[in-house]
């Protein structure tokens, strides 16, 4: 999968130090897939949803983050729309992100 953009994951972590591990983890293993569809991401990060219009949110780091996507399969792109503290998350609509 091809990941738009790394930026904000960098602008993230350089802002909250302690999740670089876990949100460079998440994107290496995202760059190496090849999702086809919902079921694939769940093999690889079970604690993923859905939330409808090409979404999904990713817990990373033991649920201290969230990761708002859009994942286009067909052309193997993932958009990155928010990343952000669990706390953080809970303030805003990821629907309209």
């Amino acid at each position: 999968m091809h990941v738009i953009s790394h930026k904000k994951l960098k602008e993230f972590y350089e802002r909250c130090p302690e999740a670089e591990k876990a949100i460079q983890q998440w994107y290496a293993t995202v760059c190496e897939c090849n999702w086809k569809n919902y079921a694939d991401i769940k093999s690889f990060y079970n604690q993923t949803d859905a939330i409808g219009g090409q979404r999904y949110v990713f817990d990373v780091g033991g649920n201290k983050y969230r990761i708002v996507t859009v994942i286009q399969f067909t052309i193997h792109r993932i958009y990155i729309r928010f990343v952000g503290t669990h706390d953080e998350y809970d303030k805003i609509d990821c629907k309209t992100i």
